[in-house]
């Protein structure tokens, strides 16, 4: 790394929980206690010194001398001193677009690697924007989408481009992920980033035209390849989606923001992928025999819930009913969840290969709380196996590749590529 960004041992803290209060906040907190090596020193944050004290209390011993900050999201000298004492600062405090401008922007100033649940298209555009060039001169490491968006989604296309330079079988060209299955709650704070980046649109004509290019996120998108039509949500028969599963794909509700996450890591890697790699995202739900059925129940129900988000009258009642920011399962649901993410690539020798991402744990809160939380300890702990990089805002695959694939793989994490 050739950034200031300073070493372990010159700030006060390693790791701040920005949002420590808050439902997903508090499971990080939960996990860094109980994960992180002796010795790691880790701050909560958040804006309440009386629920702060409350949660450290929770985390029990180990947690009884971390450091609190009290920082309101609009607060910038409170941001900036927080920032300052860290190596990392981990954030859940959302929607980013409303609430995650500043704290960005002061971590790329400082020189503070940073990592966030952030599945906002928009955001990271504009996060893109005003900060990549501050933080490439600082070093700081600015990670957006550390959790099930869309940690899954890009480690696996890594992970099928290392294994098939590892074999000589080429370069990637049509590759597609399907969840294959899951099991959770329906998180509340994605749907309100839904909502968000719907007003936005609604009233900005610039941001629909970039919410609907494949390459939004494309450091250069003079440089990116013109490969056709992409859908990123799409209905198809399985066998003709390029996978050997059977049945029917459905729309996979984060595929516009996750394909945009891929797409950005195979940009800023010099297209290393392929000239012709192309990447969507889909999910299997059903028998094979049911899967038509259920398929294009799932269609509608995607497409009915944007357009119910879109319209005033509609939009009042799905408020009623749609879990609200901070609300999550049961303990119980968080540990019975579970998910598994399969994804198929072609390459440009003909050669087929498969990589699979699989967790224990509700995918959008117990699993991303370890997927976040340990997204931060590689940027504290494992400098050295980090991937190559000058800071900037980054992408899972870029900034962190195969230092947090081993952490995940000791978490009990399931992820690996072969050839089919």
């Amino acid at each position: 790394m050739t950034g200031t960004s300073p070493r372990r041992g010159e700030r006060d803290v390693d790791i701040t929980v920005y949002g420590a209060t808050g439902f997903v906040g508090a499971l990080v907190a939960r996990h860094l206690a109980r994960a992180a090596p002796e010795g790691t020193r880790i701050a909560l944050a958040g804006r309440s010194e009386e629920k702060l004290t409350a949660v450290r209390k929770e985390l029990g011993e180990r947690a009884r001398d971390w450091p609190l900050f009290v920082a309101d999201a609009a607060d910038r000298p409170a941001l900036e001193k927080m920032a300052g004492a860290a190596h990392v600062v981990v954030t859940t405090v959302g929607p980013y677009a409303e609430y995650g401008r500043d704290l960005v922007g002061v971590c790329a100033q400082a020189g503070t690697d940073y990592v966030d649940l952030c599945g906002e298209a928009l955001f990271v555009r504009e996060s893109i924007d005003a900060h990549h060039g501050t933080a490439a001169s600082t070093g700081a490491r600015i990670v957006h989408a550390c959790g099930f968006d869309s940690i899954p989604s890009d480690i696996n296309v890594h992970l099928l481009h290392e294994k098939a330079g590892a074999d000589g079988g080429g370069e990637l060209t049509d590759t597609t992920a399907v969840l294959t299955a899951v099991s959770g709650g329906v998180s509340g704070g994605t749907i309100d980033s839904v909502r968000r980046q719907i007003d936005l649109m609604k009233k900005d004509r610039k941001a629909r035209r970039l919410a609907a290019d494949p390459y939004t996120l494309s450091p250069d998108r003079a440089s990116e390849p013109e490969l056709g039509r992409q859908n990123d949500l799409f209905t198809a028969r399985a066998s003709k989606a390029g996978t050997p599963l059977r049945g029917v794909l459905a729309p996979f509700f984060m595929a516009p923001f996750n394909t945009r996450i891929v797409r950005r890591s195979a940009a800023l890697r010099g297209h290393a992928y392929g000239s012709r790699f192309r990447y969507r995202e889909a999910m299997r739900l059903g028998p094979p025999l049911l899967s038509p059925l259920v398929a294009a129940a799932v269609t509608g129900v995607v497409g009915g819930l944007v357009a119910g988000l879109t319209l005033p009258p509609t939009r009042r009642l799905l408020d009623k009913v749609l879990p609200d920011p901070g609300e999550g399962p049961s303990a119980s649901t968080r540990e019975k969840g579970h998910f598994t993410l399969d994804t198929f690539a072609v390459t440009t020798t003909g050669a087929r290969y498969a990589a699979r991402f699989k967790a224990q744990g509700d995918p959008g809160y117990q699993a991303t709380a370890v997927m976040l939380g340990e997204s931060a300890l590689a940027l504290v702990l494992d400098r050295d196996a980090l991937p190559e990089a000058d800071g900037g805002v980054l992408t899972p695959a870029t900034a962190l590749g195969d230092a947090l694939v081993g952490r995940l793989r000791a978490t009990g994490m399931t992820i690996e590529a072969r050839a089919l």
